[in-house]
C-alpha cells in the first residue's frame, strides 16, 4: 500500500471514531431526555389524581412505604400510611370540584433520584367553602423496581396578610 492510501484509511479511521463517540456521547442524552419525560409523568398523574380524588391511582405514584416523607405548611406526615391515611384520604374525601396542577416545573435525574421543583394551584369546594391556594414546593422520586415514586413531597403556600387593625374609635 503506498502513503496515500495509509492517509486516506487513518483520516476515515479518525472520522469513524469521532462519529462513534459522538453517538456514544448521545446516548446519555437521549436517556436523560427520556427520564425527565418518566418523571414530568408521574407529576402530570400526580396532579390528576388528586383533582380526581383517586387514591388507587396515587398508591400508583408514591412509594408506599414507612421512608416517605410530607411536609406541607408546617406540618409532617412520616411513612405513606400516614400521609395517605390521616391526611390525602379526608382531604380528597371533602374536596369537590377539585383543579389542581403545577407550572414552571424544573426537573433533574441523577440515576434513580430525581427531584422536582414546581408552582402549584389547587382550586376546591368543600361543603359550602371554596378554598383557593397556590405555592411553592419540591418532589423528591426514586427509581424502584424499574417505576418512578414519590418519596418526599414539600409544599408550602405564600403567608396570609393579616388582617387590617381596627382602627381606634375617636374619642369625644
Amino acid at each position: 500500500m503506498n502513503t496515500l492510501n495509509l492517509r486516506k484509511l487513518f483520516v476515515i479511521g479518525l472520522l469513524l471514531g469521532a462519529c462513534v463517540l459522538g453517538l456514544r456521547s448521545s446516548f446519555p442524552v437521549y436517556a436523560q431526555n427520556d427520564e425527565v419525560k418518566a418523571v414530568t409523568d408521574v407529576m402530570t398523574r400526580e396532579a390528576l389524581a388528586v383533582e380526581q380524588g383517586d387514591l388507587a391511582a396515587l398508591d400508583k405514584i408514591w412509594a408506599n412505604s414507612e421512608d416517605v416523607t410530607v411536609f406541607e405548611s408546617g406540618h409532617a406526615n412520616y411513612g405513606w400510611n400516614d400521609y395517605r391515611n390521616t391526611h390525602l384520604a379526608p382531604e380528597l374525601k371533602e374536596f369537590k370540584n377539585t383543579k389542581y396542577s403545577f407550572s414552571d416545573m424544573k426537573v433533574k435525574v441523577d440515576g434513580k433520584t430525581a427531584w422536582v421543583t414546581f408552582k402549584y394551584s389547587l382550586a376546591a369546594e368543600m361543603g359550602t367553602r371554596k378554598v383557593e391556594s397556590g405555592g411553592l414546593g419540591t418532589a423528591v422520586l426514586e427509581k424502584r423496581e424499574g417505576k418512578w415514586r414519590i418519596v418526599h413531597w414539600h409544599s408550602s403556600a405564600p403567608r396570609r396578610a393579616p388582617a387590617p387593625a381596627a382602627s381606634p374609635t375617636p374619642k369625644t
